[in-house]
């Protein structure tokens, strides 16, 4: 029985968008010895006020699953990127922070990374860039409504 289906693969046209953006920005993190997963990590943390967030935020921002995410930190904790402290207020709680280091690292990477947005930016216009991320922000929204 060959059915066709109504619609186009979107989850697959989606992978295929973000390998094709990601061929930007993997010279630069590769330059730097950073993995895709460390570089998410650390530009989540870059963007919280305090710089820190506990693991389970992390993850879900990061959209990495807690079981990758323990191994990703405890290798970033060793490699001076991020550290791990108790939450002064509430002992149970494990707060992930950004050293000097991987601040550093942001302030030199940050440069780099922006000039392949403002390429994308000069390919597809500001407009239509931000089309792209205001569909993208809807998709998400929408999918996560009950």
């Amino acid at each position: 029985m060959n059915r066709t289906l109504d619609h186009r693969n979107l989850a697959m046209l989606l992978l295929e968008a973000r390998e094709t953006l990601m061929g930007r920005f993997r010279p630069i993190l590769k330059e730097f010895a950073l993995t895709e997963q460390q570089w998410r990590i650390i530009r989540v943390l870059d963007g919280e006020p305090a710089h820190a967030l506990e693991a389970g935020q992390i993850a879900r921002r990061c959209c990495i699953l807690s079981p990758s995410l323990t191994g990703v930190l405890e290798r970033m904790e060793r490699d001076g990127l991020i550290t791990r402290t108790r939450a002064q207020e509430d002992q149970r709680r494990l707060l992930v922070s950004l050293t000097p280091q991987s601040r550093n690292l942001v302030t030199e990477i940050g440069p780099r990374i922006d000039e392949q947005y403002r390429q994308l930016e000069a390919r597809f216009g500001a407009d239509g860039l931000d089309d792209i991320y205001r569909a993208l922000d809807r998709l998400i929204e929408l999918g996560n409504a009950p």
